[in-house]
Protein backbone atom coordinates (compact mmCIF):
# COMPACT_ATOMS: atom_id res chain seq x y z
CA UNK A 1 0.00 0.00 0.00
CA UNK A 2 1.41 3.23 -1.43
CA UNK A 3 2.14 5.72 1.48
CA UNK A 4 2.09 9.60 1.83
CA UNK A 5 5.81 9.87 2.26
CA UNK A 6 6.51 8.15 -0.81
CA UNK A 7 4.18 10.76 -2.79
CA UNK A 8 5.31 13.70 -1.10
CA UNK A 9 9.41 12.83 -2.50
CA UNK A 10 7.59 13.11 -6.15
CA UNK A 11 8.42 16.66 -6.75
CA UNK A 12 4.58 17.50 -8.06
CA UNK A 13 3.40 16.44 -4.77
CA UNK A 14 5.81 18.51 -3.03
CA UNK A 15 4.35 20.68 0.03
CA UNK A 16 1.04 19.57 -0.63
CA UNK A 17 -1.24 19.50 1.66
CA UNK A 18 -2.02 15.54 3.54
CA UNK A 19 -5.71 15.71 3.03
CA UNK A 20 -5.42 16.33 -0.21
CA UNK A 21 -2.37 13.54 -0.43
CA UNK A 22 -4.23 11.28 1.24
CA UNK A 23 -7.52 11.70 -0.94
CA UNK A 24 -5.30 11.33 -4.16
CA UNK A 25 -3.88 8.28 -2.93
CA UNK A 26 -7.69 7.12 -1.84
CA UNK A 27 -8.54 7.26 -5.49
CA UNK A 28 -5.88 5.58 -6.80
CA UNK A 29 -5.15 2.12 -8.22
CA UNK A 30 -1.64 0.00 -6.99
CA UNK A 31 -0.16 -1.89 -9.68
CA UNK A 32 2.47 -4.64 -8.61
CA UNK A 33 4.63 -5.28 -12.04
CA UNK A 34 7.47 -7.58 -12.71
CA UNK A 35 9.89 -7.61 -15.58
CA UNK A 36 8.06 -7.36 -18.72
CA UNK A 37 4.37 -6.67 -17.24
CA UNK A 38 2.27 -4.63 -19.40
CA UNK A 39 0.93 -1.75 -17.81
CA UNK A 40 -0.87 0.12 -21.11
CA UNK A 41 -1.35 -0.85 -25.13
CA UNK A 42 -0.47 0.92 -27.65
CA UNK A 43 -4.37 1.95 -29.38
CA UNK A 44 -6.07 1.65 -25.80
CA UNK A 45 -8.24 4.44 -24.44
CA UNK A 46 -6.43 7.17 -22.19
CA UNK A 47 -7.85 7.24 -19.42
CA UNK A 48 -5.88 7.29 -16.52
CA UNK A 49 -2.19 8.97 -15.30
CA UNK A 50 -0.02 6.77 -13.60
CA UNK A 51 2.68 7.98 -11.15
CA UNK A 52 5.74 5.89 -10.87
CA UNK A 53 7.07 4.76 -6.89
CA UNK A 54 9.63 2.24 -7.95
CA UNK A 55 11.43 0.54 -10.49
CA UNK A 56 11.88 2.22 -14.47
CA UNK A 57 9.42 1.78 -17.38
CA UNK A 58 9.61 2.20 -20.78
CA UNK A 59 6.73 2.95 -23.48
CA UNK A 60 7.89 1.53 -26.93
CA UNK A 61 5.76 2.10 -30.26
CA UNK A 62 5.81 3.77 -33.93
CA UNK A 63 5.05 7.73 -34.36
CA UNK A 64 5.07 10.00 -37.25
CA UNK A 65 6.90 6.64 -39.12
CA UNK A 66 9.54 6.45 -36.47
CA UNK A 67 10.22 3.84 -33.48
CA UNK A 68 9.87 5.76 -30.50
CA UNK A 69 11.40 4.85 -27.10
CA UNK A 70 10.67 6.60 -23.98
CA UNK A 71 11.96 5.53 -20.66
CA UNK A 72 11.00 6.72 -17.15
CA UNK A 73 11.56 6.31 -13.13
CA UNK A 74 10.55 6.47 -9.90
CA UNK A 75 9.02 10.02 -9.45
CA UNK A 76 7.76 10.19 -13.18
CA UNK A 77 4.32 10.77 -14.24
CA UNK A 78 2.87 9.03 -17.28
CA UNK A 79 -0.01 8.98 -19.26
CA UNK A 80 -2.96 11.23 -19.48
CA UNK A 81 -3.09 14.46 -18.38
CA UNK A 82 -5.86 17.01 -17.38
CA UNK A 83 -6.77 18.98 -19.93
CA UNK A 84 -5.06 16.72 -22.37
CA UNK A 85 -6.81 16.37 -25.94
CA UNK A 86 -5.01 12.28 -26.30
CA UNK A 87 -7.88 10.35 -26.85
CA UNK A 88 -5.47 6.92 -27.27
CA UNK A 89 -2.44 5.69 -25.92
CA UNK A 90 0.74 6.08 -28.58
CA UNK A 91 3.01 3.96 -26.96
CA UNK A 92 3.07 0.63 -25.39
CA UNK A 93 3.89 0.51 -21.42
CA UNK A 94 5.81 -2.05 -19.94
CA UNK A 95 7.81 -2.70 -16.65
CA UNK A 96 11.64 -2.85 -17.22
CA UNK A 97 12.36 -3.70 -14.01
CA UNK A 98 10.30 -4.56 -10.41
CA UNK A 99 7.81 -1.88 -10.26
CA UNK A 100 4.92 -0.25 -8.64
CA UNK A 101 2.80 2.35 -9.80
CA UNK A 102 -0.23 4.26 -8.62
CA UNK A 103 -3.06 4.60 -11.56
CA UNK A 104 -5.42 7.33 -11.08
CA UNK A 105 -8.47 7.39 -13.20
CA UNK A 106 -9.54 10.48 -16.22
CA UNK A 107 -12.88 10.19 -15.43
CA UNK A 108 -11.98 11.53 -11.86
CA UNK A 109 -9.75 15.13 -13.10
CA UNK A 110 -12.65 17.28 -12.77
CA UNK A 111 -12.71 16.50 -9.08
CA UNK A 112 -8.95 16.79 -8.89
CA UNK A 113 -9.19 20.15 -10.39
CA UNK A 114 -11.87 21.19 -7.62
CA UNK A 115 -9.63 19.35 -4.75
CA UNK A 116 -5.68 20.07 -5.69
CA UNK A 117 -5.66 22.92 -8.13
CA UNK A 118 -1.90 23.24 -7.25
CA UNK A 119 -1.20 19.48 -8.30
CA UNK A 120 -3.01 20.91 -11.51
CA UNK A 121 -1.15 23.19 -12.14
CA UNK A 122 1.92 21.36 -12.28
CA UNK A 123 0.42 18.65 -14.37
CA UNK A 124 -0.30 21.67 -16.73
CA UNK A 125 3.34 22.52 -16.68
CA UNK A 126 4.42 19.27 -16.84
CA UNK A 127 2.05 18.64 -19.90
CA UNK A 128 3.41 21.85 -21.29
CA UNK A 129 6.97 20.52 -21.31
CA UNK A 130 6.16 17.44 -22.62
CA UNK A 131 4.54 19.55 -25.44
CA UNK A 132 7.57 21.92 -25.79
CA UNK A 133 10.18 18.79 -26.09
CA UNK A 134 7.78 16.44 -28.93
CA UNK A 135 7.85 19.94 -30.96
CA UNK A 136 11.56 19.92 -30.66
CA UNK A 137 11.78 16.27 -31.92
CA UNK A 138 9.03 16.77 -34.49
CA UNK A 139 10.92 20.09 -35.80
CA UNK A 140 14.34 18.44 -36.20
CA UNK A 141 12.97 15.26 -37.64
CA UNK A 142 11.45 17.28 -40.12
CA UNK A 143 14.70 19.56 -40.46
CA UNK A 144 16.30 16.19 -40.80
CA UNK A 145 13.82 14.74 -43.59
CA UNK A 146 14.05 18.38 -45.57
CA UNK A 147 17.79 17.94 -45.51
CA UNK A 148 17.53 14.63 -46.44
CA UNK A 149 15.18 15.60 -49.76
CA UNK A 150 17.61 18.34 -50.85
CA UNK A 151 20.93 16.08 -50.54
CA UNK A 152 18.61 13.31 -52.59
CA UNK A 153 17.99 16.34 -54.92
CA UNK A 154 21.87 17.71 -54.88
CA UNK A 155 23.73 14.21 -55.29
CA UNK A 156 21.61 13.91 -58.52
CA UNK A 157 22.35 17.15 -59.81
CA UNK A 158 25.82 16.97 -58.96
CA UNK A 159 26.06 13.34 -60.65
CA UNK A 160 24.52 14.30 -64.01
CA UNK A 161 27.41 16.82 -64.87
CA UNK A 162 30.12 14.55 -62.90
CA UNK A 163 29.01 11.53 -65.04
CA UNK A 164 28.56 13.59 -68.53
CA UNK A 165 32.75 14.99 -67.18
CA UNK A 166 33.74 11.38 -66.74
CA UNK A 167 32.23 9.85 -70.40
CA UNK A 168 33.91 12.88 -72.01
CA UNK A 169 37.35 12.46 -70.22
CA UNK A 170 37.35 8.69 -71.39
CA UNK A 171 36.52 9.93 -75.42
CA UNK A 172 39.22 12.37 -75.06
CA UNK A 173 41.67 9.94 -74.43
CA UNK A 174 40.38 8.29 -77.78
CA UNK A 175 40.47 11.25 -79.68
CA UNK A 176 44.41 12.27 -78.78
CA UNK A 177 45.18 8.78 -79.87
CA UNK A 178 43.35 9.46 -83.34
CA UNK A 179 44.83 13.50 -83.28
CA UNK A 180 48.21 12.20 -82.79
CA UNK A 181 48.42 9.28 -85.93
CA UNK A 182 46.68 11.61 -88.01
CA UNK A 183 49.44 14.11 -87.18
CA UNK A 184 52.13 11.71 -87.74
CA UNK A 185 50.44 10.54 -91.17
CA UNK A 186 50.63 14.20 -91.99
CA UNK A 187 53.91 14.85 -91.43
CA UNK A 188 55.21 12.15 -93.09
CA UNK A 189 54.17 13.56 -96.38
CA UNK A 190 55.90 16.83 -97.34
CA UNK A 191 53.18 19.26 -97.36
CA UNK A 192 54.01 23.00 -98.37
CA UNK A 193 53.79 26.12 -96.30
CA UNK A 194 50.80 27.26 -98.25
CA UNK A 195 49.04 23.31 -97.88
CA UNK A 196 49.68 23.57 -93.54
CA UNK A 197 48.41 26.98 -93.26
CA UNK A 198 45.08 26.05 -95.30
CA UNK A 199 44.82 22.79 -93.13
CA UNK A 200 44.92 24.87 -90.24
CA UNK A 201 42.53 27.98 -91.04
CA UNK A 202 39.91 25.47 -92.00
CA UNK A 203 40.57 23.79 -88.72
CA UNK A 204 40.66 26.92 -86.39
CA UNK A 205 37.39 28.29 -89.09
CA UNK A 206 35.45 25.28 -87.98
CA UNK A 207 36.49 25.46 -84.14
CA UNK A 208 36.14 28.83 -83.82
CA UNK A 209 32.53 28.73 -84.92
CA UNK A 210 30.06 30.40 -82.12
CA UNK A 211 26.83 29.87 -83.45
CA UNK A 212 24.20 27.38 -82.40
CA UNK A 213 24.57 24.31 -84.05
CA UNK A 214 22.72 23.46 -86.74
CA UNK A 215 19.38 21.42 -86.72
CA UNK A 216 18.89 17.69 -87.25
CA UNK A 217 17.56 18.19 -90.99
CA UNK A 218 20.06 20.50 -91.44
CA UNK A 219 22.80 18.18 -90.56
CA UNK A 220 21.28 14.85 -92.13
CA UNK A 221 21.12 17.12 -95.49
CA UNK A 222 25.16 17.97 -94.46
CA UNK A 223 25.88 14.21 -94.08
CA UNK A 224 24.73 13.03 -97.66
CA UNK A 225 26.03 15.88 -99.36
CA UNK A 226 29.99 15.29 -97.75
CA UNK A 227 29.61 12.07 -98.10
CA UNK A 228 28.86 12.15 -101.69
CA UNK A 229 31.99 14.49 -101.65
CA UNK A 230 34.12 12.00 -99.54
CA UNK A 231 33.11 9.18 -102.75
CA UNK A 232 33.52 11.41 -105.46
CA UNK A 233 37.50 11.63 -104.14
CA UNK A 234 37.53 7.91 -103.51
CA UNK A 235 37.23 8.04 -99.93
CA UNK A 236 34.49 5.62 -99.67
CA UNK A 237 34.74 4.63 -95.75
CA UNK A 238 34.47 7.46 -94.16
CA UNK A 239 31.17 8.32 -93.61
CA UNK A 240 32.19 9.19 -89.00
CA UNK A 241 34.10 11.79 -90.48
CA UNK A 242 30.65 12.51 -92.27
CA UNK A 243 28.78 12.79 -89.20
CA UNK A 244 31.14 14.93 -87.64
CA UNK A 245 31.62 17.27 -89.87
CA UNK A 246 28.16 17.94 -90.53
CA UNK A 247 27.72 18.51 -86.77
CA UNK A 248 30.05 21.53 -86.88
CA UNK A 249 28.16 23.18 -89.96
CA UNK A 250 31.03 22.31 -92.92
CA UNK A 251 29.68 22.75 -96.06
CA UNK A 252 31.13 20.88 -98.88
CA UNK A 253 32.24 23.52 -100.55
CA UNK A 254 34.66 24.64 -97.80
CA UNK A 255 36.21 21.06 -98.21
CA UNK A 256 36.22 21.32 -101.76
CA UNK A 257 39.38 23.22 -101.93
CA UNK A 258 41.24 20.69 -99.99
CA UNK A 259 40.84 18.12 -102.82
CA UNK A 260 42.25 20.72 -105.01
CA UNK A 261 45.31 21.00 -103.34
CA UNK A 262 46.14 18.04 -102.08
CA UNK A 263 45.98 14.09 -102.81
CA UNK A 264 43.05 12.05 -101.87
CA UNK A 265 45.54 10.13 -99.24
CA UNK A 266 46.73 13.66 -97.61
CA UNK A 267 43.28 14.99 -97.82
CA UNK A 268 41.89 12.04 -95.97
CA UNK A 269 44.62 12.10 -93.29
CA UNK A 270 44.25 15.87 -93.23
CA UNK A 271 40.44 15.38 -92.19
CA UNK A 272 40.40 12.56 -90.20
CA UNK A 273 42.93 15.67 -87.94
CA UNK A 274 40.29 18.00 -88.67
CA UNK A 275 37.41 15.69 -87.43
CA UNK A 276 39.76 14.47 -84.25
CA UNK A 277 40.24 17.80 -83.55
CA UNK A 278 36.90 19.21 -83.91
CA UNK A 279 36.13 16.29 -81.62
CA UNK A 280 37.98 17.27 -79.00
CA UNK A 281 37.38 20.75 -78.75
CA UNK A 282 33.51 19.84 -77.94
CA UNK A 283 34.51 17.53 -75.32
CA UNK A 284 36.73 20.16 -73.76
CA UNK A 285 33.70 21.73 -73.86
CA UNK A 286 31.49 19.57 -72.11
CA UNK A 287 34.31 19.25 -69.46
CA UNK A 288 33.71 22.75 -69.07
CA UNK A 289 30.55 22.93 -68.91
CA UNK A 290 30.24 20.31 -66.48
CA UNK A 291 32.55 21.87 -64.09
CA UNK A 292 30.96 24.86 -64.23
CA UNK A 293 27.74 23.61 -63.38
CA UNK A 294 29.46 21.64 -60.42
CA UNK A 295 31.26 24.74 -59.20
CA UNK A 296 28.43 27.13 -59.06
CA UNK A 297 25.65 23.93 -57.19
CA UNK A 298 29.05 24.03 -54.82
CA UNK A 299 28.71 27.92 -54.64
CA UNK A 300 24.76 27.86 -54.42
CA UNK A 301 24.98 25.11 -51.47
CA UNK A 302 27.64 27.45 -49.66
CA UNK A 303 25.25 30.10 -50.25
CA UNK A 304 22.46 28.66 -49.35
CA UNK A 305 23.96 27.30 -45.47
CA UNK A 306 25.66 30.44 -45.48
CA UNK A 307 29.03 28.49 -44.78
CA UNK A 308 31.48 30.57 -43.28
CA UNK A 309 29.86 33.95 -43.14
CA UNK A 310 28.61 35.89 -40.47
CA UNK A 311 25.25 34.24 -38.65
CA UNK A 312 23.81 37.69 -39.07
CA UNK A 313 24.55 39.71 -42.13
CA UNK A 314 22.39 42.25 -44.93
CA UNK A 315 21.12 39.38 -47.29
CA UNK A 316 20.30 40.45 -50.58
CA UNK A 317 16.88 38.87 -51.42
CA UNK A 318 16.79 38.22 -54.91
CA UNK A 319 20.23 36.29 -54.44
CA UNK A 320 19.06 34.66 -51.42
CA UNK A 321 15.63 33.42 -53.57
CA UNK A 322 18.22 32.46 -56.74
CA UNK A 323 20.04 30.33 -54.71
CA UNK A 324 16.90 28.62 -53.19
CA UNK A 325 15.88 28.05 -57.26
CA UNK A 326 19.03 26.72 -57.96
CA UNK A 327 19.27 24.47 -54.90
CA UNK A 328 15.54 23.04 -55.55
CA UNK A 329 16.18 22.66 -59.61
CA UNK A 330 15.96 18.90 -58.91
CA UNK A 331 12.24 19.36 -58.93
CA UNK A 332 11.56 22.01 -60.87
CA UNK A 333 13.63 21.19 -64.38
CA UNK A 334 10.56 18.45 -65.16
CA UNK A 335 7.82 20.69 -65.93
CA UNK A 336 7.83 23.77 -63.70
CA UNK A 337 8.39 26.56 -65.48
CA UNK A 338 9.86 29.76 -63.11
CA UNK A 339 8.58 33.63 -64.00
CA UNK A 340 10.86 36.04 -62.12
CA UNK A 341 9.54 39.51 -61.76
CA UNK A 342 12.28 41.04 -59.23
CA UNK A 343 12.49 44.53 -58.19
CA UNK A 344 16.13 46.19 -60.07
CA UNK A 345 17.14 47.97 -57.26
CA UNK A 346 18.87 45.44 -54.53
CA UNK A 347 16.85 44.59 -51.47
CA UNK A 348 18.24 44.06 -48.59
CA UNK A 349 17.25 42.12 -45.59
CA UNK A 350 18.80 41.81 -41.81
CA UNK A 351 19.13 37.76 -41.78
CA UNK A 352 20.14 34.83 -39.22
CA UNK A 353 22.22 32.55 -41.14
CA UNK A 354 20.40 30.49 -44.11
CA UNK A 355 16.91 30.90 -42.11
CA UNK A 356 15.46 33.17 -44.90
CA UNK A 357 16.13 30.16 -47.34
CA UNK A 358 14.53 27.48 -45.53
CA UNK A 359 11.15 29.84 -45.55
CA UNK A 360 11.50 30.29 -49.07
CA UNK A 361 12.39 26.72 -49.41
CA UNK A 362 9.09 25.44 -47.90
CA UNK A 363 7.07 27.88 -50.26
CA UNK A 364 8.18 26.72 -53.06
CA UNK A 365 8.44 23.03 -52.41
CA UNK A 366 4.91 22.96 -51.04
CA UNK A 367 3.67 25.25 -54.28
CA UNK A 368 5.90 22.54 -56.63
CA UNK A 369 4.30 19.70 -54.68
CA UNK A 370 0.41 21.65 -54.87
CA UNK A 371 1.71 21.99 -59.01
CA UNK A 372 2.06 17.83 -58.43
CA UNK A 373 5.86 18.96 -60.29
CA UNK A 374 3.76 20.60 -63.35
CA UNK A 375 2.98 24.40 -63.95
CA UNK A 376 4.02 28.25 -62.85
CA UNK A 377 5.79 29.15 -60.40
CA UNK A 378 5.92 33.15 -59.91
CA UNK A 379 8.56 34.92 -58.03
CA UNK A 380 8.33 38.56 -57.29
CA UNK A 381 9.94 41.21 -55.20
CA UNK A 382 9.28 44.63 -54.42
CA UNK A 383 9.09 47.45 -51.54
CA UNK A 384 6.62 48.55 -49.94
CA UNK A 385 7.60 51.56 -47.20
CA UNK A 386 10.13 49.95 -44.63
CA UNK A 387 9.40 46.32 -46.01
CA UNK A 388 10.36 43.90 -48.20
CA UNK A 389 7.85 42.02 -49.99
CA UNK A 390 8.69 38.84 -51.56
CA UNK A 391 5.70 37.07 -52.82
CA UNK A 392 5.50 33.16 -54.28
CA UNK A 393 2.66 32.47 -56.66
CA UNK A 394 1.64 29.21 -58.33
CA UNK A 395 -1.14 28.38 -60.58
CA UNK A 396 -2.29 24.75 -58.76
CA UNK A 397 -5.45 24.05 -57.37
CA UNK A 398 -5.66 26.45 -54.39
CA UNK A 399 -6.20 26.08 -50.77
CA UNK A 400 -9.32 24.81 -49.67
CA UNK A 401 -11.03 27.40 -47.99
CA UNK A 402 -11.71 25.29 -44.95
CA UNK A 403 -8.42 24.26 -44.60
CA UNK A 404 -6.77 28.12 -45.09
CA UNK A 405 -7.29 29.29 -41.90
CA UNK A 406 -5.22 26.36 -40.42
CA UNK A 407 -2.15 26.09 -42.36
CA UNK A 408 0.23 27.62 -39.82
CA UNK A 409 -0.87 25.37 -37.50
CA UNK A 410 1.90 23.46 -35.71
CA UNK A 411 1.64 19.60 -36.85
CA UNK A 412 -1.46 20.37 -39.57
CA UNK A 413 -0.73 18.75 -42.94
CA UNK A 414 -3.18 18.10 -45.96
CA UNK A 415 -0.50 15.24 -47.44
CA UNK A 416 -0.37 11.65 -46.94
CA UNK A 417 1.06 9.69 -43.90
CA UNK A 418 5.16 9.70 -44.67
CA UNK A 419 4.62 12.59 -46.74
CA UNK A 420 4.78 15.76 -44.53
CA UNK A 421 4.87 16.51 -40.66
CA UNK A 422 2.62 19.66 -40.80
CA UNK A 423 5.55 21.66 -39.52
CA UNK A 424 7.01 23.49 -42.79
CA UNK A 425 4.07 26.36 -42.65
CA UNK A 426 4.29 26.57 -38.74
CA UNK A 427 8.25 26.82 -38.96
CA UNK A 428 8.00 29.34 -42.04
CA UNK A 429 5.90 31.52 -39.24
CA UNK A 430 8.18 31.36 -37.17
CA UNK A 431 11.16 32.70 -38.97
CA UNK A 432 9.63 35.57 -40.33
CA UNK A 433 8.10 36.56 -36.92
CA UNK A 434 12.23 35.79 -35.46
CA UNK A 435 12.59 38.21 -38.47
CA UNK A 436 10.07 40.98 -37.59
CA UNK A 437 8.02 40.63 -40.67
CA UNK A 438 4.93 38.73 -41.36
CA UNK A 439 3.25 36.13 -43.89
CA UNK A 440 -0.23 35.64 -45.75
CA UNK A 441 -1.68 34.16 -48.08
CA UNK A 442 -4.29 34.42 -50.51
CA UNK A 443 -5.39 31.47 -52.56
CA UNK A 444 -7.91 30.34 -54.81
CA UNK A 445 -8.06 27.38 -58.14
CA UNK A 446 -5.41 28.50 -60.22
CA UNK A 447 -3.69 31.61 -58.21
CA UNK A 448 -2.26 30.83 -54.67
CA UNK A 449 0.11 33.42 -53.41
CA UNK A 450 1.94 33.31 -50.47
CA UNK A 451 3.61 37.54 -49.84
CA UNK A 452 6.22 37.70 -46.90
CA UNK A 453 7.00 40.94 -45.22
CA UNK A 454 10.36 41.70 -44.19
CA UNK A 455 11.54 44.76 -42.50
CA UNK A 456 14.54 46.24 -44.76
CA UNK A 457 17.68 46.77 -43.62
CA UNK A 458 18.95 49.61 -41.38
CA UNK A 459 21.61 50.17 -43.73
CA UNK A 460 19.88 50.57 -46.52
CA UNK A 461 16.89 52.40 -45.10
CA UNK A 462 19.73 54.92 -43.97
CA UNK A 463 20.99 55.38 -47.92
CA UNK A 464 17.01 56.10 -49.11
Amino acid sequence: MAEKSELKRIPVFVDLPDDQISWFLGQTQELVLKPDDFYIHQGDPADAMYVTLEGQLQARGELAGEIVTITTKAGDITGLLPYSRMKQFPLTGRAITASRILKFPASLFPELIKRMPELTGRLVGLMSDRIREATRIEQQRDRLVGLGKLSAGLAHELNNPASAAKRASTQLRKMLKEIKEASHSLGARELTAEQKAQIDNLEASLIQQDGPPPDALTVATLEDELDTLLRSHGLNKLWQLSASLARKGARPDVLESLFDSLDPETARAALVRLCASLEIAGILNEIESSVSRISDLVRAIKEYTFMDQAPVQNVDIVKSLETTLTILNHKLKHGVAVERNYQPVPLLVDSFGSELNQVWTNIIDNAIDAMRGKGQLRVRTRRDDSFVVVEIGDNGPGIPHDVQPHIFEPFFTTKGVGEGTGLGLDTVQRIVKKHGGSIQVTSQPGDTRFQVFLPIAAAQVHRT
